[in-house]
């Protein structure tokens, strides 16, 4: 076996050659796999969204949603790093996330066969060269598309080509290398000492398992990592059982990429990274001792199949089957990880995580809906102050003015953070109508921030009344009550337009806006009046007049963002048209 090893310089630069073209090879790959997954999300975004919603009716639905989303993703990681910023951010229970993360195992399965299939064609036409085909295809899409969705089908279609084309580049790298005769000479010598032979695994096992847990976790990637082990099984340097325990290192490995995205995060968070990793090691441990002592005979019930399907097919059984074994324990498995990460005294507010979850940015599509509540929250703390401050002015007890001052000192907060977030968002790959969406949030952000101004200024009017020991009349109160009606009923129906996107309710936000512009008219001719007849001090009519044009342009900036859904939103156009 040690004369096999000895090569000749040409013969290592042989290996180096395909060795860089495996490297390369693994490189287009992953840039397939991400342009692949990352279009599919914006092409998805709603559906995505709409099963991620769907993941809290049971744990079966859970493990349903995990295997779409992955899917739809094409990665395992990227899955289970959402689910870690959706348990950050409050979108899911750890509950909830156990089941998707069992589902995403499943999900990921689906690589294997596409690479599988990659090595199906011999000397007719490959699968490869019609994926290259399909990939240029794309590219042509993507050029010569006008429409948003083609372009983005385009991209898709040009992933998937990309995909093929790396798996083809590493599997002709590997046949080339093996072309010369001492090369393959010392490569199979080599896979021998590691147990591609008739006798029985032993030691190999956990230096196999080590490699693949090693390996995925350096790539991140357990899709690459599974892309060599076929094409090296395609070469037929590897039989299944080596294949088998490399596999089933690569779902430990890809445990990596989940707890790194946990740092920083919550306590729930990182629970659902231990999840993560409990439920990967728990499924090798318990296929482990199969491999052991039966992967010769797994091997000879499938020897009927080519080794790169029989890897595809027992990914795939071995992820069911722990699925299968461990969802009925799943609340074992939380309260586990709830015991490896335990609840911190004290941290119950420091441990909450940012609103607005970086992590989420991996996800444009929910992450713009993660904005979208943000602001909302926003608009029911602005128009709460804003009731909080009008209370105030009427009763003159400012025994709350602490409160009021810690939610506007909140609702400056949140416009800083969200604008900081939507800039990142911004600069992510997102469809035409998030786009559009992103930018309307700009400046409902800085809307609802104004609202909040203009309650601070109505608060100051309440102070000054309070110091200049002066009150409104019954008249002028009755005025301002019928203005606040009217705004109470603008927030009413923009909040509804906002939140649903739907625009049958922008008739209602009219009349009701232009109702706010016609009290403060009233409101002005009425001081006049009243200053004639001397039934108004010069101190109250003054407080009486600049509450007046507050009101209004409280309502003015309600029916900014109002009209801000115009662009994107569905229903009641024609009606919003013909007003």
């Amino acid at each position: 076996m040690i004369k096999s090893l000895l090569l000749s310089g040409a013969d290592v630069m042989t290996i180096i050659n395909s060795a860089f073209f495996i490297l390369g090879g693994i490189v287009v790959f992953m840039l397939g796999m991400n342009m692949l997954g990352s279009n599919i999300e914006k092409a998805a975004g709603k559906q995505m969204r709409r099963l991620m919603g769907k993941a809290t009716v049971n744990r079966f639905v859970g493990v349903g949603t995990g295997a779409a989303i992955t899917v739809l993703c094409n990665s395992s990681s990227a899955t289970t790093v959402m689910i870690v910023g959706f348990v950050n951010v409050g979108l899911m229970t750890l509950t909830q996330a156990a089941s998707v993360i069992m589902g995403a195992n499943i999900g990921t399965t689906i690589s294997a066969f596409i690479m599988a299939l990659s090595t199906v064609g011999g000397a007719q036409l490959s699968i490869a060269a019609v994926f290259a085909l399909v990939a240029f295809v794309g590219f042509v899409f993507t050029l010569a598309g006008k429409k948003e969705k083609l372009k983005q089908v385009g991209a898709i279609l040009e992933g998937v080509g990309i995909i093929f084309i790396g798996l083809n580049v590493m599997s002709a790298a590997v046949s080339d290398m093996l072309d010369n005769a001492n090369v393959k000479e010392a490569v199979e010598g080599l896979f021998i000492a590691l147990g591609n032979n008739e006798k029985q695994l032993s030691w190999e096992i956990p230096v196999l398992f080590l490699l693949g847990a090693v390996l995925t976790g350096l790539m991140q990637s357990s899709g690459a990592l599974t892309a060599i082990v076929i094409s090296l099984a395609s070469a037929n340097l590897i039989n299944l059982e080596m294949a088998m325990c490399v596999i089933l290192g690569t779902n430990v490995g890809t445990c990596v990429t989940s707890l790194i995205s946990s740092i920083g995060t919550s306590v729930n968070a990182k629970r659902t990274a231990a999840v993560h990793l409990l439920f990967n090691v728990a499924g090798c441990l318990i296929f482990i001792w199969p491999v052991a002592f039966a992967g010769k005979y797994i091997a000879q019930a499938l020897s009927g199949i080519d080794t790169q399907w029989q890897i595809a097919i027992f990914h795939m059984v071995f992820n069911l089957l722990t699925t299968a074994i461990l969802l009925p324990f799943i609340h074992m498995l939380v309260k586990l990880a709830c015991l490896i990460v335990p609840e911190k005294k004290g941290s119950e507010v420091a441990d909450d995580g940012e609103t607005l979850d970086l992590r989420l940015l991996k996800t444009p599509a929910i992450a713009v809906g993660q904005v979208r509540k943000q602001l909302l929250k926003m608009a029911e703390e602005a128009f709460s102050n804003y009731k909080l401050s009008l209370d105030m002015l009427f009763t003159g007890d400012l025994s709350r003015k602490n409160k009021f001052a810690e939610t506007e000192e909140n609702i400056n907060a949140t416009n800083k953070h969200i604008v900081s977030f939507l800039i990142k968002l911004s600069l992510q790959e997102v469809s035409e109508t998030d786009e559009k969406k992103i930018s309307s949030f700009y400046r409902v952000t800085s809307d609802l921030e104004r609202i909040g101004d203009y309650a601070e200024n109505i608060m100051e009017y309440a102070e000054k009344m309070s110091e200049y020991n002066v009150s409104f009349s019954e008249e002028a109160q009755s005025e301002i009550r019928e203005m606040d009606l009217h705004l109470t009923n603008l927030y009413k129906n923009v909040y509804e337009v906002f939140a649903t996107n739907d625009l049958k309710h922008i008739p209602d936000v009219e009349v009701e806006e232009q109702a706010t512009d016609d009290m403060n008219k009233l409101m002005q001719k009425a001081h006049l009046s009243r200053m004639t007849d001397g039934v108004c001090t010069p101190e109250a009519g003054a407080l009486f007049l600049q509450l007046a044009v507050n009101m209004e342009r409280i309502g003015d900036h309600m029916h900014n963002i109002a009209n801000s859904v115009i662009p994107y939103g569905h229903g009641g156009v024609a009606a919003h048209i013909k007003n």
